[in-house]
């Protein structure tokens, strides 16, 4: 059953110099107790699909389409509705606790917030239930620690805390914004673990966003590859990972260092991404693409089944020529 399901999500921004297409036409959706990683480089698109869905979207930001959660519209939702939303049910985590984390406040009246706020909760049960949730997030000395500041806390401990305050009202789907950029590889390892036992131990599902192909292997269940603001494939991580269809996905895996590779240089996507105040008139990857022809630059392809399974692509190329 789908939790979540967002259909042609189209995001815009009005800016001095004009108007940014940022998502376009976009559709996917979320299975209960899933987990699905939404990749592809900066600026794709893929911060600004689940802003829109959130409603953080900026000043001078507006989306249209759809999303539905648990059936309910909630695309453009007052603040006062979907502040009833977030927390409770949708929970959000950002690149860089640190910025997310008042560095003025310790962390126990951040958390107590929390429950306090949404749940009615006494500043005592609160506090309870904020040093048990720092427990399961493996937190050593939770209920001496909760009583320091953020900056006491290092990289991969901050990011822990955030993550259990996230999970505090035992939200359905939590959404997970590069999670991992500002930590080193082993911390990185700890917490996409973590967040995986986390997922399996609430039963709640997962939106991953990365750019790292390393952080989604083995830790998700879906994949969807975006770029220039539209999907190019998506369906199940295993079968993307074990067959990219789409020659930006290709690049996108060809472009991941490999301990077993001899190579001297990296392999590299030439050129670079769209303008989107100006996108192609067809396929956003084709002036990067190596199979590029004259359909790839004026029409824009549709997502179409790739193995008539749940494997879908948004490609002009014949697979036999790509693969």
């Amino acid at each position: 059953m789908s939790l979540l399901e967002v259909s042609n999500l189209k995001v815009r921004f009005e800016t001095a110099d004009g108007i940014v297409n940022a998502v376009n036409d976009v559709n996917f959706s979320v299975e209960e107790g899933k987990i699905l990683a939404i990749v592809g480089e900066s600026g794709s698109g893929k911060s600004q699909t689940v802003f829109a869905m959130t409603g953080l979207l900026d000043h001078n930001g507006s989306a249209t389409g759809s999303v539905k959660f648990e059936g309910v519209e909630i695309l453009n939702l007052s603040n006062q509705k979907l502040n009833k939303i977030r927390a409770e049910k949708i929970a959000m985590i950002f690149q860089d606790p640190m910025t997310s984390l008042n560095p003025y406040v310790r962390v126990s009246d951040q958390m107590t917030e929390v429950l306090m706020y949404h749940q009615g909760l006494s500043k005592t049960d609160a506090l309870k239930q904020s040093i048990s949730m720092l427990d399961s997030v493996r937190i050593p000395d939770a209920g001496n620690r909760i009583r320091m500041y953020p900056h006491e806390f290092s990289g991969g401990m901050r990011q822990r805390v955030m993550i259990a305050m996230s999970l505090l009202c035992r939200p359905k789907l939590l959404i997970a914004d590069e999670p991992t950029t500002a930590l080193d590889v082993t911390v990185q390892a700890q917490i996409m673990q973590l967040l995986s036992d986390l997922q399996k131990e609430f039963g709640m599902s997962i939106i991953l966003i990365t750019h790292d192909l390393g952080v989604v292997a083995g830790n998700s269940d879906d994949m969807l590859v975006m770029y220039g603001g539209e999907i190019m494939e998506i369906g199940k991580t295993e079968n993307i990972y074990s067959k990219p269809t789409h020659p930006y996905t290709q690049g996108l895996m060809s472009a991941v260092p490999r301990l077993n590779d001899s190579e001297e240089r990296l392999i590299t996507i030439p050129g670079n991404p769209p303008n989107m105040m100006k996108p192609p008139e067809g396929c956003p990857f084709s002036p990067r693409c190596n199979y590029s022809n004259d359909e790839c630059s004026n029409v824009s392809p549709i997502l179409s089944n790739v193995d008539k399974g749940d494997h879908f692509r948004a490609c002009h190329i014949e697979i036999e020529k790509i693969v």
